[in-house]
């Protein structure tokens, strides 16, 4: 007799568990505690075995039927049922394993343990969980260049271009990690080199004009804001070294007996240790404003605590308070202003481009070049100090 969806709600439990029957191995298991479960009983190789397939009322009497017909036949075609479950679940793992967004995290916990930026990072992470997230429960193996192009073409649209390149080179690495590892046979984003509109290039405001950089030098010697920022604006001047690494420029990276600041490879763009030399100004400007960080690391406190660094923004806005646009100049310009007049002067390009901390884009001659041409990258930066004295003089 099989049975009936009456039958199973009218089965009250008793002191010990008991079963209902609905045929072919199949029946319910009725425990004390008044749960009811669906059990199937069969014989594979002369063994008895039993598969669960679930508790009532979750699975329904005609769901545990069809399961139960399933596993029938698997055994008529020779299969043992319970051992395709295991070997489904393991095949589940496997592929729970190899989604794009498991890839992703395992290539960004790559990065964090080989000490990358926690800019870098929170960018990465941004990218690829935000992003790229229409991908992510995606096997890795079946994500197609078209499925990858249609997001990227999204992003594209919607004006950011740069952002889209980005995001196809991190996806990019992601599979070539999935490939190394066995999980993926190829990177669909080679197939979409030329495929992105190039990103339209803003550069950084800067003055590049001696004159109106003189202008510019005076202003901020007569700026009466927070000493640090004076400071700080005036040494990133001198140095031309990127705003963040002014910033959060520490005491114990100065040697200024050896006229050197040594900035370690965590605090640079490129994750790569940077040693600038100290032009004598440079050095007047740090002992000027030493003694106001004695109490802590930073040369270049906070207004409000000296345990933090200097705003991402507050160089930017003292030179907005001195009445120059964003149009006009950033903090990061210092740089292009020094590169562009010293070039302009005949200096040799390669001792700039040092000082700079440019990485050379051809891989090989990169490899090969070590030099740091100190000597006369010490000659630049007074050379460099000594112009922006001559350029605030000349009115």
């Amino acid at each position: 007799m099989f049975l009936s969806h009456f039958a199973i709600t009218k089965a009250r439990p008793k002191d010990k568990p008991y079963k209902l029957a609905d045929g072919n191995g199949l029946y319910l298991l009725v425990q004390p505690g008044g749960g009811k479960l669906w059990r199937f009983r069969y014989r594979f190789a002369g063994k008895e075995n039993m598969l669960a397939f679930g508790v009532y009322p979750d699975v329904s009497l005609s769901d545990a039927r069809e399961k139960r017909d399933q596993a029938r036949k698997l055994l008529a075609a020779g299969i043992d049922p319970s051992s395709r479950r295991k070997t489904d679940k393991a095949a589940a793992f496997v592929a729970a394993r190899n989604t794009f967004g498991a890839v992703a995290d395992e290539v960004l916990a790559n990065k964090e343990a080989n000490d990358a930026a926690a800019s870098t990072l929170d960018k990465n992470h941004w990218l690829l969980k935000e992003l790229a997230a229409p991908l992510e429960k995606r096997p890795i193996a079946e994500i197609t260049a078209a499925e990858i192009l249609q997001l990227l073409k999204r992003i594209e649209v919607s004006g950011r271009r740069e952002t889209a390149r980005r995001l196809r080179g991190l996806i990019g690495s992601v599979f070539r990690y999935a490939i190394v590892t066995l999980r993926a046979n190829g990177d669909p984003t080679v197939a979409l080199h030329g495929a992105l509109l190039a990103p339209k290039v803003q550069h950084r405001a800067a003055i590049v004009d001696e004159r109106r950089l003189g202008g510019l030098m005076r202003a901020i010697d007569e700026y009466d804001g927070w000493p640090t920022v004076t400071a700080a604006l005036k040494f990133t001047a001198l140095t031309f070294a990127r705003p963040g690494e002014v910033r959060g420029a520490k005491r114990a990276e100065f040697h200024l007996e050896n006229a050197v600041w040594r900035i370690p490879e965590e605090r640079t763009k490129m994750r790569k240790p940077h040693e600038v030399p100290l032009s004598r100004q440079s050095r007047e400007v740090l002992q000027n404003i030493w003694s106001l960080s004695d109490n802590g690391e930073l040369v270049f406190p906070s207004i409000r605590s000296n345990r933090k660094p200097l705003s991402e923004n507050a160089l930017n806005s003292a030179l907005r308070r001195m009445g120059y646009t964003k149009e006009e100049v950033t903090a990061h310009g210092f740089r292009s202003s020094a590169s562009t007049i010293l070039h302009e002067r005949g200096f040799a390009p390669h001792v700039i481009e040092a000082a700079l901390a440019h990485q050379d884009e051809n891989e090989v001659r990169r490899a090969y070049n070590r030099a740091q041409y100190w000597p006369e990258r010490i000659q630049l930066m007074q050379a460099w100090a000594d112009l922006l004295d001559e350029f605030q003089r000349a009115k």
